[in-house]
């Protein structure tokens, strides 16, 4: 039994799999700034899963007699208009974050791809169908459409990640699209076909695969735009409710204390700055080493 024939992904995950080491050692050598987000994404990933283990005090305990106290040795990030340590709530709120992203991710891929595939490889009116839905769902801002999504499903993790993931979805399904109108035309695709190769076995096993480089980096841009919407969100009182804690719900709960109390705002600002940056920056640096065009680019200079 051939697993390429009976689960596609798997095979595609093993075409893939060689390619991942020299990938990661052209990112450590052309690529540092990328290297070093990714191991600060994969440090705030580790602190994120280690935060009941970590937090020195539950986030959600509040303590009305040490109110909008400053950063001390007993609590460093200080305590906020509640008394609650904002050390554990910002260790706490990364989960959040990561979470929302990670699934939205994982949920817009999953619409968005086989739309893409589908559009790109089958064209005619399976095309113009698809497109146009897409085009629809386009032509909302996707932070509106989040917004709009959330207030119907009700404020929680499972709404941010269907609203984020649905937004996000029209790009995976058009970058997929583009991919696919140029590999189904290559010369090995045109010979997989002459031999009798079934349009599943040509999409998921020639075509599928040398579209995942550019969903990768998608993937990694995604991620920044969703913990800024699901900060947005949250900031606006639409996102997570209270008191799960969240880094947006953090900086709506201090805004009102911002002269009196500033390092409320400062640390999980400083925490969305981080991540969202390390996301963006690996991003970069995944488009570069993946796209063989800037690589050739990059080796002329």
């Amino acid at each position: 039994m051939h697993r390429a024939e009976g689960s596609p992904f798997v095979a595609a995950a093993e075409r893939i799999r060689p390619r991942i080491s020299r990938w990661a050692g052209k990112m450590w050598r052309k690529h540092r700034m990328a290297s070093v987000a990714a191991v600060i994404v994969a440090v705030i990933a580790l602190i994120a899963l280690a935060a009941p283990l970590i937090a020195p005090y539950d986030p959600n305990t509040a303590n009305g007699l040490e109110r909008l106290r400053e950063p001390s040795a007993t609590h460093p990030f200080g305590q906020d208009g509640l008394g609650r340590d904002v050390l554990s709530r910002v260790l706490y709120g990364a989960q959040v974050s990561l979470k929302v992203s990670v699934l939205a991710v994982v949920f817009a891929a999953t619409i968005g791809i086989p739309v893409g595939l589908a559009s790109g490889y089958f064209g005619g009116i399976i095309d113009a169908a698809l497109m146009r839905i897409v085009d629809a769902v386009l032509a909302f801002p996707g932070l509106v459409l989040a917004l709009t999504l959330v207030l119907v499903l009700e404020p929680s993790i499972v709404s941010l990640m269907l609203a984020l993931g649905i937004s996000s979805s029209p790009s995976y399904a058009r970058l997929v699209r583009s991919q696919v109108l140029t590999l189904k035309s290559a010369e090995y695709v045109t010979a997989a076909r002459a031999i009798g190769a079934s349009d599943m076995r040509l999409l998921f096993r020639h075509i599928f695969p040398n579209t995942l480089a550019s969903v990768i980096v998608a993937g990694s841009l995604t991620m920044g735009f969703a913990i800024l919407a699901e900060a947005g969100l949250s900031f606006l009182g639409v996102g997570v409710r209270p008191p799960t804690p969240t880094w947006g719900g953090m900086l709506r709960d201090a805004f009102q204390f911002i002269y009196l109390a500033p390092w409320l705002s400062f640390f999980p600002g400083v925490a969305i700055f981080v991540l969202v940056l390390s996301f963006n920056l690996l991003g970069d640096g995944l488009r570069d080493a993946l796209d063989p065009r800037l690589r050739r680019a990059v080796s002329e200079r």
